[in-house]
């Protein structure tokens, strides 16, 4: 069992301070000698459009600060070289306004730090200035050149000012007792062991591959991670989407959840990718259909919101659906085995609010709706079926208003954030700090912040050094861990086998109470 370390002593590596931080630029601005430090916009280097002004098109904007403001139409840069004395986390903000659009509409803007994108933030129309921060970023000592507005904006925005300060990191303190206060032992075990490593540790996971893939080998992504690093994940993720009432079929998932958690001492997790009827018009309720005539994605038959109608066809459909799921939960938890459980995922999808970006039918009516939802669930499982053996993980994305698709903590244990390659962010093994802070601050640091799902794995020393402390990764089944375009075997090991991160090996025998 390796030694565990602090989290007192793993913040080090990330704690903010206070030191001389130099300005440099071509107009002459006073250098700062402690943070934090606020300048105007209007004098620093401005690029591919950007101008000051007091006006756009004839119309005041009151309020700002200094000779003007810096007007970015279509294009324009804002950028600022900044000497940093010493290796650690600093926060970026600006007071600005969004100004195109509604109040509430978001406009992507890109950040750059030495050239490389820091990812595309959705600033948002508040209907006058406001602040908003770009995130936490660590900056190694040396020259850091600094761009806002960089390739790929949007742009119509004015910026104020820009404000360099030291990054306050969150405590990460997290109260172990789940969010049902009926769970049963065993569960609330492991959620204590899981907010006693959160702050310090990372769990290591893997999904399996769901049905009958790799022609019924469900252990193809263990063994290979076996055969790189010598260990196991700690975590194993399942879907338990084919117990459902079209075409479902006995895929031993149930089985395997109980084997991984009872004999080889893990910790489970699950997905509930549940399907509807393609053609929902003309379903018969009861009627099974091949699997290629169902499907997860939003159909124009399909209105989710009518889920929470009991008069409607979709809502005795979904209590089809929660019972056959509830069946295979209460075998689960006859067996006592907890499981960290995952429904409705990704439901927001691309940027939005009222639907329109869902991938999934359960995202396809909005996030007021998706709440409710999600709050249906729960209280179907614990209060009709008397299910008290999960972990609630519900999945959040970072855009500007995602928070509103957040059920409340009252229905949550851990939020997840699927991390892919891809539009917003090439993250590639950083330790997607941004992200995770913005998932911190979006609850409170109330709840754990896993990487639920993810292609690359970050480098563990990037998690250590920005104090971007995931509860968990667990890279998607096949190619994403088994290829080396996502996850480069020689790094695989090192993580695997790095004393920041826990494996199968590693996790206490106890750790579903003194009975497990």
């Amino acid at each position: 069992m390796k030694k565990i370390l602090y989290k007192a002593l793993s913040l080090l590596i990330t704690i903010t301070f206070i030191s001389s931080f130099l300005l440099i630029r071509t107009t002459s601005v006073k250098a700062a000698s402690s943070l934090p430090i606020k300048v105007e916009a209007e004098d620093c280097n401005l690029g591919n459009g950007a101008v000051v002004t007091t006006n756009v098109y004839g119309t005041n904007y009151p309020g700002y600060s200094g000779d003007g403001f810096v007007w970015v139409a279509n294009s324009g840069t804002i950028t600022l070289n900044v000497t940093v004395p010493k290796n650690g986390m600093y926060e970026l903000s600006t007071k600005c306004w969004m100004y195109l659009g509604n109040k509430g509409d978001s406009r992507l803007q890109v950040l750059s730090i030495n050239g490389v994108s820091q990812g595309n933030f959705y600033i948002p129309n508040k209907g006058g200035w406001a602040d908003y921060s770009f995130g936490y970023f660590y900056l190694e000592a040396g020259t850091a050149k600094i761009e806002i507005g960089s390739s790929g904006s949007w742009g119509f925005i004015l910026y104020d000012t820009v404000t360099f300060d030291n990054a306050k990191m969150p405590a990460l303190s997290i109260d172990p007792t789940p969010c049902d206060v009926n769970a049963t032992s065993e569960t609330k075990s492991l959620k204590k062991y899981l907010t006693s490593v959160y702050g310090n540790h990372v769990l290591s996971g893997q999904q399996e591959i769901y049905g009958g893939g790799n022609n019924g080998n469900s252990e193809l992504e263990f063994d290979y991670i076996h055969d790189k690093t010598g260990k196991y994940p700690a975590i194993r993720g399942f879907d338990l989407m084919n117990y459902n009432p079209l075409y479902g079929w006995e895929d031993g998932t149930t089985n395997r959840i109980i084997q991984w958690v009872k004999q080889r001492g893990g910790i489970a997790t699950s997905s509930w990718h549940i399907n509807i009827p393609s053609d929902f018009a003309s379903y018969k309720l009861g009627d099974k259909l091949d699997w290629t005539k169902c499907t997860y994605k939003p159909t124009s038959s399909f209105k989710a919101a009518n889920c929470l109608d009991k008069s409607t066809k979709e809502y005795a459909y979904l209590m089809l659906a929660i019972d056959d799921l509830a069946k295979q939960l209460l075998i689960l938890q006859d067996a006592k085995v907890p499981l960290l459980f995952r429904p409705f995922h990704e439901a927001e999808g691309n940027n939005n609010t009222d639907g329109s970006g869902a991938w999934f039918w359960w995202g396809s009516s909005g996030s007021e709706v998706y709440k409710q939802l999600w709050k249906l669930l729960y209280t179907t499982l614990t209060e009709k079926y008397g299910i008290h053996n999960l972990i609630w993980e519900v999945n959040l994305y970072t855009y500007a208003d995602s928070s509103q698709w957040y059920p409340g903590d009252d229905y949550v244990d851990i939020v997840g954030y699927d991390k892919y390659e891809g539009s917003p962010y090439t993250w590639k093994t950083s330790a997607a700090t941004t992200a995770f802070l913005t998932l911190v601050n979006d609850t409170n640091d109330k709840k754990m912040v896993a990487m639920t799902e993810n292609d690359i794995i970050p480098d563990i020393q990037n998690i250590v050094n920005q104090g971007a402390w995931w509860l968990y990764f667990c890279p998607w089944y096949g190619d994403f861990i088994t290829s080396s375009t996502y996850n480069n075997p020689t790094l695989l090991n090192t993580i695997y086998n790095s004393p920041y991160v826990i494996t199968l090996d590693e996790l206490p025998s106890d750790i579903y109470g003194s009975s497990s």
